[in-house]
């Protein structure tokens, strides 16, 4: 049976919101840690296991580590970010393993720039005139028209910015540590929130994941799962290698289709695709299947199709993320994902 995974999140914090969830076909839920911890959810955590122990449902509680992915730091606001638009890359502070910024985003403090974003050192360093700057899963992109006296950079494709999203250079590799500070102290405390398996993110090389095991067997949670998340070129070319280490394989597309041109997305999630189910390794499919739900009740043509075939193509689980963390229609997304992949599942034996 395929596993269904939705994450979690303010849009399903209630305990009857998350028991019909399960209740629709659910079988476990993403945390996304990047943004909070184990024990800052512990609520949430708690009214999780509420909720699957009345709907009678052993389920899977996933955590997604922040891992070796570039972040921009604390903004004081949500900036605007606007096509044609200007932005400034400044230092971020840092306050033990946090990384803040008090730069305010009033326009007096900013002069002619739509705003200022806080970004670590190394990413200050790395920048230089003609980059191209990918944030929030590419939703945004700028391109950097100077580096001196000040990092700027002018708005290609706007959007809203909100804190700690991604950030990517676009051509340049740029990675932090496998594990944070804050992702061993996640690993510390997992054993204990009930956690079944560890997402791991941009894994490269199969050391990567064997510090993740050993660090996992050092805190009593030998038991817990790791998911390896393919999310560039360099993982797709090391899959072979990365096979064994993991226990099952993230095709995780937002990212990944940062990496390449989006129409050769869909290739090489079938060759990804390919290669787990003829090495026999289970892999799940994530990003954007059911994008449309965030803010209508019913799911658009493509993605129930996308559904469908990711089953077909021989996915052991797929997941739903803003579709149940923010969105409008949580229990409805789930509602298609499960159905929709009930309805692939009959088509399996014969596929």
């Amino acid at each position: 049976m395929t596993e269904i995974y939705a994450t979690l999140g303010p849009a399903c914090e209630q305990a009857d919101i998350l028991e019909k969830m399960f209740a629709e076909g659910m079988t476990g839920m993403r945390l996304n840690l990047s943004h909070s911890g184990l024990k800052e959810s512990e609520a949430l955590i708690q009214r999780f296991w509420q909720a699957a122990q009345h709907a009678g449902v052993r389920a899977e509680l996933l955590i997604d580590l922040q891992g070796p992915e570039v972040r921009i730091g604390e903004l004081y606001a949500p900036l605007l970010l606007q096509e044609a638009g200007k932005v400034m890359f400044v230092c971020q502070e840092q306050s033990g393993d946090a990384s803040i910024t008090s730069v305010r985003q009033g326009q007096k403090e900013i002069g002619s720039y739509d705003g200022r974003v806080p970004v670590a050192e190394q990413i200050l360093i790395a920048l230089e005139a003609g980059d191209h700057i990918l944030l929030d899963d590419g939703k945004i992109e700028l391109a950097v028209t100077s580096v001196r006296p000040e990092i700027t950079a002018q708005v290609l494709r706007g959007g809203m910015l909100r804190s700690r999203k991604s950030l990517k250079i676009a051509g340049k590799p740029l990675a932090g540590p496998v594990l944070t500070d804050q992702d061993l102290h996640q690993i510390r405390l997992a054993k204990d929130y009930g956690v079944t398996a560890l997402m791991q993110p941009f894994v490269t090389d199969a050391a990567q994941l064997k510090e993740v095991r050993q660090q996992l067997i050092s805190s009593h949670g030998e038991h817990i799962r790791i998911f390896a998340k393919i999310e560039n070129r360099l993982g797709m070319d090391k899959i072979r290698e990365l096979l064994p280490e993991a226990d099952m394989i993230v095709i995780a597309r937002g990212d990944l289709g940062n990496d390449m041109p989006l129409w050769e997305l869909p290739s090489a999630q079938h060759r990804l695709s390919e290669i787990c189910r003829n090495e026999g390794k289970p892999f799940l499919v994530v990003t954007q299947m059911l994008a449309s739900m965030v803010r209508h009740p019913y799911p658009t043509r493509a993605e129930v199709s996308d559904i469908f075939h990711a089953v077909l193509d021989g996915a052991a689980a797929v997941m739903v993320t803003n579709e149940t963390a923010v969105g409008q229609y949580p229990i409805e997304a789930v509602r298609y994902l499960y159905r929709t992949v009930q309805e692939a599942e009959r088509f399996l034996p014969r596929y």
